[in-house]
């Protein structure tokens, strides 16, 4: 266990190293994300009508998170395809290393980005007029939650990767996930003008309860419930998806790299 930690933490450093060198990267993942929040601050604010007095601007920063999260998918797992085909995993192979460390590596180090993303996002946010009312606590809560959601995207992005082999396929059916999760969810806009058949597949949608459960942490206005254990209870209903899906989907991509790597 010792040995899958070090090995782990190793490839972390790795991962960071590489990123250090090629910065645009960096900056690629993080101007999308803070394009969304001025655009939809600014652009989109003033028509938008949001439960409470925060406006349009608090309503929807905890959406634009929850979508920085949910990208999570592709990154990580276009660069589990990378590490196929480039011959990495051929060299991992090779070296006295835990074969677990590496999807942990991956794993962590890309959710480590999208905590470097969301802190820029913030600041983007407080700029131009997002606030958090629940005190630190609470704020460090709702981050958190939502970097838990990202730690679980990335990882369904590595058994994405592991299953396709393809970049391009997995640029695909990346998308074809997360445009419904994204788009039918209280992310962007209230559930009240939604039919019914239609707004009940929102709020049971997970990306609903986790941009609920952080709104109430940062205390932002998200509008009233509806009845649905979700809209009621966003955040242990939150917690209980992302942590099934964590249980679900890791011993899935562990498996998914062994035949990967048996194959090659």
């Amino acid at each position: 266990m010792t040995e899958a930690i070090s090995d782990s933490f190793a490839l972390v450093g790795r991962q960071m190293r590489h990123i250090r060198r090629m910065p645009e990267q960096l900056i690629g993942i993080t101007v999308m994300p803070v394009a969304f929040v001025i655009v939809f601050g600014y652009l989109f604010g003033s028509a938008m009508q949001v439960p409470g007095d925060g406006g349009y601007k608090e309503y929807i920063m905890a959406g634009i998170f929850a979508q920085v999260m949910l990208a999570n998918i592709t990154t990580t797992a276009v660069g589990v395809v990378g590490d196929l085909n480039n011959g990495l995993v051929d060299r991992f192979r090779a070296l006295p290393i835990s074969r677990s460390s590496v999807l942990v590596g991956r794993t962590v180090a890309d959710g480590m980005l999208v905590a470097w993303t969301c802190a820029v996002m913030a600041l983007v946010g407080y700029l131009i007029g997002w606030r958090a009312h629940n005190g630190v606590l609470q704020t460090l809560a709702g981050f958190g939650l939502l970097l838990l959601m990202g730690f679980a995207m990335s990882w369904l992005g590595a058994l994405l990767g592991l299953v396709l082999r393809n970049a391009e396929t997995v640029s695909a059916v990346s998308g074809v996930i997360m445009m419904p999760l994204a788009f039918l969810s209280n992310a962007f806009v209230p559930l009240d003008g939604l039919p019914g058949w239609m707004r009940a597949v929102a709020e049971w949608n997970p990306v609903s309860a986790v941009v609920s459960a952080s709104r109430d942490l940062f205390g932002n206005e998200r509008g009233p419930a509806s009845g649905a254990f979700p809209s009621e209870h966003p955040v242990p209903a939150a917690l209980g998806v992302l942590v099934l899906l964590i249980v679900v989907v890791v011993p899935l991509a562990g498996r998914a790299y062994q035949k990967a790597a048996a194959q090659r």
